[in-house]
C-alpha cells in the first residue's frame, strides 16, 4: 500500500534524524515505537505529507522527557 509506505517513510526518517542529534539513543529504543503510534495518529487525521508528518514526529521526539520509556 503506497500510503503504508509513506507513513513508514516518514518513521524512518525521523528516527533517523533524531539518532543522529542524540547518539545515545539505540536503534531499538521503545521511543521509536511511541513514533510510529504518534504519527499513525497524524495519518489518520489527514496529515499525509512525508515532510509535515516529518516534522510532527521531531516536534514529539523532543518534547518526550528522557525517562518516558
Amino acid at each position: 500500500m503506497v500510503d503504508e509506505a509513506l507513513r513508514r517513510r516518514a518513521v524512518d526518517t525521523v528516527w533517523s534524524l533524531y539518532r543522529a542529534k542524540h547518539r545515545d539513543v539505540d536503534a531499538a529504543d521503545s521511543r521509536r515505537c511511541l513514533l510510529q503510534r504518534h504519527l499513525q495518529g497524524r495519518w489518520e487525521a489527514r496529515v499525509s505529507e512525508v515532510e509535515e508528518l516529518t516534522g510532527f514526529g521531531l516536534a514529539y521526539l523532543n518534547r518526550l522527557p528522557k525517562d518516558e520509556c
